[in-house]
């Protein structure tokens, strides 16, 4: 039993033993194949320029010789093999990078450079690229100002910095920084997307205050004394854009004079953001709190995996070196190499020699016969047709360099930095990049995970502070001689002590309170040979720096604010004309004529007219009341219709159309007079006080002195109105104007005077008996508070002061220092208030359209009735016409009002039924239905009494005419 186990065990081992060394031997077949295909494949050189000594240039280094073991690994069938000859430079030297890459094309005559890794470096090594035709591939360089589509043969396997200015404005837009100060360094490059970021920010209106620039071989005292500079401003929000050698002193300095505590808010590009893994500890330890603006880059397995590779080869390589990440320079890099070697091996080409393009075949360093590639530009195509997946996202280029729409916010936090949102070009700052589709491109609604501030601070800095040095703000105040309302300066002769009231004063203080944080200030008088000072100079000394802010009442005017910033105004706008009243009886008299305008009142008595008329043209024929002599048919027809004014109209109308038209002309009469009512009472409870003076061209035409009140600038707006100078008188306290305008202008007093509402309200208030506006009101803009130009608190202090204005404490303090003005509106004129016939057509189109509707219904039945008249081609058309006119004048006796009043007559007068003179309609209409006797007892009139010849209707002989 032992020996069988000895056996198979035995057996398995011997059975595992051939396994292994098959696969040995297959692997050592695989290699040997590997090392042969390499023997025979083509070299390519391909140079390198790059800082040895820096980590930036160690890791690219590595990163690049890791693309290709990775990639000849991956492709051993490929022909071609890239053939590194690598030149260590020194960062910010020019001469020595321009010098290797001259070499290289010259003495090596290489494929390709890749490098180097700043853009001072880069320029003279493009132009020399495109010279011989190599192409410069770079991993590192994104100034704006080295553009692949300026020089053909540069290739940017980065993105150009210029992409990173939207991301930075939204982001100041979202947390509502209204002022940045960018800090980069003095050279032609490293401030390439400064221009560009100031012009994108003014566009939505977040100023740049000031540019701090600190060269590039500026020493610690000289970026120490900067800081202290920028320290001394009230902006609070740094934007530092520059390489990271110089970047790590710059904060380093900043934290060793607290420039990184509350209140700081300092945003780095993808310049430092980018690099921000290779930067030592204590240089991290100092950004906490602050924000970059870091190229974004996919998470996948395969990136994953190079980073732990890439970590464990770099440690191996670089043991003095502790702790060194992989970033994105490195990853571009990779990148770069995997694209040259791809583009090598398309162009296929077995030899890239070089030819003279002078008939030269010095190998000197001399430039002027450099030789020019014979394939440089077939690789120069390869390499911008190339688009594959690549370990920093999609490697495609356009227009020469790669494009991003994806930025990563960072936020340094221990020892590193934290994601704590993405910017998306479609969709804004988001948590996720998976969330962006459904996002929508707000700066005001900023979506972003938990931000830790300078000085481990929870809450947003506001981005500024009031006073930098800690001291209270110098507002200035008028002294004012008069108004005293607005701005009243008094001092304590025994403590010296200043005090300052007012109405602007009150309001000022309510919109400080209001401010979401504390501000300390103190008020500061101020006046010209120790009276009341010119507003303009008095707005012009926060210009100069010699106040913070002015707090008065100052006008907000165009001149002014081209050096300083105003807030919202808080009062009523608007300069008008005081002029002295009087009283007027006449016009009181006349007043019942007021309410309505002319041609309302014209229109009016003509439409009384026309349906009197109409009246009587369909009553005529059928009632007895509107028949008789031609005056009495007249006046009963008016009667009628202007006695529906006071709806006493007594007399009947017995035909429907006339009902008709009576029904719809009450109804205007009725609206007529009850809008006629409403306006007279309006005006008989205003007193009529009438300005001696409605035009401001009578006044300059007749050369009358006017006034206004002192430093004010309405001198400026009446000169420009045509008034003359020496015409012009000032005053400064109400009781002084009330003086000048008392004695007139022949009295060496004035005739009127301009001012502004504010101030006119207030001098009303006390003579409102005497003077009164008068329209029209030139137009001004309020009073506001003064400061200077693109401040951030005269922002706030001004949103707030629309919080003041439209609240309750408005009122208070109004009651406080306004005198309540009774006096009845002095713009309200008879005139405006008079109703015109503009509010009535209306109604007189109805109710003549109902008119002549009624008219034609009635002359169409009589010509129906009359049709054999007028058609009787015997006679003539005048003769035809007159019959008809003198049918239309008489009764019309078919009409059921005098068959009606035939039968009543016949019932009532039993004894005279058998008479032929029968009783009129009128007759019986007025004696019985209007309530007169009965007209009884009446004999049949005597032969002998009646004319023979009267007119009357013939009778058979033997009896009597009627």
């Amino acid at each position: 039993m032992t020996m069988n186990k000895l056996t198979q065990t035995s057996s398995k081992l011997l059975t595992a033993f051939i396994y292994v060394r098959f696969l040995c031997l297959n692997n050592s077949f695989k290699s040997l194949t590997l090392v042969a295909a390499q023997a025979q494949a083509v070299q390519v050189k391909v140079g390198v320029v790059l800082d040895k000594e820096s980590m930036e240039g160690k890791i690219g280094l590595s990163s690049i010789n890791m693309a290709i073991s990775d990639f000849y690994a991956a492709h051993p069938q490929f022909k071609t093999r890239i053939f590194l000859h690598v030149r260590d430079v020194k960062q910010h030297d020019i001469l020595m990078p321009s010098a290797a890459a001259l070499d290289l094309v010259k003495n090596e005559q290489v494929a390709a450079i890749i490098g180097p890794q700043t853009s001072a470096e880069a320029q003279f090594i493009a132009n020399l690229g495109e010279k011989s035709r190599v192409p410069i591939i770079s991993y590192s360089l994104t100034s704006h100002f080295l553009s692949p589509l300026q020089n053909p043969y540069f290739i940017r396997a980065t993105q150009d910095e210029s992409t990173q200015v939207q991301p930075i404005s939204a982001l100041m837009q979202a947390f509502g920084w209204r002022e940045v100060v960018p800090i980069f360094v003095a050279d032609e490059y490293s401030g390439g997307i400064i221009p560009l970021l100031a012009e994108v920010l003014l566009e939505v209106g977040i100023r740049v205050p000031y540019k701090s620039v600190i060269p590039s071989a500026a020493t610690d005292d000289r970026i120490e004394a900067e800081l202290y500079r920028l320290k001394s401003m009230s902006t609070r929000v740094f934007l530092v854009h520059m390489e990271a050698s110089i970047g790590s002193r710059l904060f380093l300095k900043a934290k060793e004079i607290n420039m990184l505590d509350e209140d700081y808010v300092w945003i780095v590009t993808n310049t430092m953001a980018n690099v921000l893994e290779s930067l030592d500890l204590p240089v991290i330890q100092s950004m906490q709190g602050v924000l970059g603006m870091k190229t974004y880059v996919p998470k996948t397995k395969e990136l994953e995996n190079f980073t732990d590779r890439w970590q464990r080869k770099f440690q191996q390589e670089n043991p003095a070196v502790l702790n060194a990440r992989m970033n994105v320079h490195g990853l571009w890099a990779y990148d770069a190499t995997i694209a040259l070697a791809r583009a090598v091996e398309e162009v296929g080409v077995t030899n890239f020699t070089f030819q003279s393009a002078n008939n030269a075949a010095s190998l000197s360093t001399d430039i002027s016969d450099i030789r020019v590639s014979r394939f440089g530009s077939q690789l120069l195509q390869a390499i911008l047709r190339l688009k594959f997946v690549s370990l920093s996202g999609n490697f495609v280029l356009v227009d020469g360099q790669l494009k991003s729409s994806t930025f990563k916010l960072i936020n340094v936090v221990g020892n590193g930095g934290e994601d704590i949102g993405y910017w998306m070009s479609s969709s804004g700052f988001v948590k996720e990049p998976a969330s962006a589709n459904n996002s929508v491109n707000n700066t005001s609604n900023i979506v972003l995970k938990s931000i830790r501030w300078p000085g481990n601070s929870k809450s947003v800095p506001k981005g500024w502070v009031v006073s930098p040095n800690g001291k209270k703000l110098r507002i200035g105040v008028p002294i004012k001689n008069g108004f005293l309302q607005f701005v009243k300066v008094t001092q304590d002769p025994n403590t010296n002590i200043t005090e300052v009231t007012g109405y602007c004063i009150d309001i000022f203080d309510a919109v400080m309170s209001k401010l979401p944080y504390l501000v300390h200030y103190e008020y500061i008088p101020f006046g010209e040979h120790g009276g009341q000072p010119s507003y303009d100079t008095l707005v012009n000394q926060v210009y100069q720096k010699k106040f913070d802010a002015v707090v008065g009442d100052v006008t907000i005017r165009a001149n002014r604010v081209l050096n300083v910033d105003f807030t919202f105004p808080y009062t009523e706008s608007g300069v008008v004309m005081i002029v002295p009243t009087k009283g007027n009886n006449r016009i009181r008299a006349w007043l019942f004529i007021k309410p309505l305008t002319w041609n309302l009142w014209v229109t009016t008595f003509c439409s009384f007219i026309f349906i009197a008329f109409v009246v009587w043209v369909l009553e005529h024929r059928i009632n007895e009341d509107f028949r008789g002599p031609p005056g009495h048919q007249v006046g009963t027809s008016l009667y009628y219709s202007f006695s529906t004014m006071v709806f006493s109209h007594s007399f009947s109308v017995f035909s429907n159309l006339t009902r008709f038209v009576v029904i719809i002309w009450v109804f205007v009469v009725l609206i007529l007079i009850q809008s006629y009512t409403a306006s007279l009472a309006s005006l008989l409870t205003v007193e009529q006080l009438q300005p001696t003076i409605r035009d401001v061209k009578e006044l300059i035409r007749s050369g009358e002195t006017v006034g206004y009140q002192q430093g004010s600038f309405v001198k400026q707006l009446l000169i420009q109105m045509g008034f003359n100078g020496s015409k012009l008188k000032s005053y400064n306290a109400t009781h002084y104007l009330d003086e000048l305008m008392t004695k007139g202008t022949e009295g060496g007093g004035i005739s009127a005077a301009f001012d502004e509402l504010p101030y006119v309200k207030v001098f009303l208030a006390e003579y409102c008996s005497k003077y009164t506006m008068v329209p029209p009101t030139y137009k001004a803009d309020g009073f506001g508070f003064v400061f200077p130009k693109g401040s951030p608190l005269g922002l706030d202090v001004s949103h707030k002061v629309l919080t003041v204005t439209e609240g309750e404490e408005m009122i208070t303090i109004e009651n406080k220092w306004c005198k309540k003005n009774n006096c009845p509106d002095s713009n309200a004129s008879l005139s405006s208030n008079s109703l015109g016939l503009e509010s009535f057509w209306g109604l007189f189109t109805i109710a003549v359209a109902a008119a002549m509707f009624a008219l034609i219904i009635s002359l169409a039945n009589f010509f129906k009735e009359h049709r054999n008249i007028w058609s009787n081609q015997s006679s003539s058309v005048w003769s035809r016409i007159r019959t008809l006119f003198r049918i239309y004048d008489q009764r019309n006796l078919s009409s059921h009002t005098f068959r009606k009043s035939e039968q009543r007559d016949q019932s009532s007068l039993g004894t005279l039924s058998n008479s032929p003179c029968l009783q009129s309609p009128s007759s019986y209409w007025n004696n019985s239905e209007r309530g007169f006797s009965k007209f009884e007892g009446q004999s049949t009139p005597s032969s002998e009494n009646i004319d023979p010849n009267s007119s009357g209707i013939e009778t058979p002989e033997g009896t009597a005419k009627c």
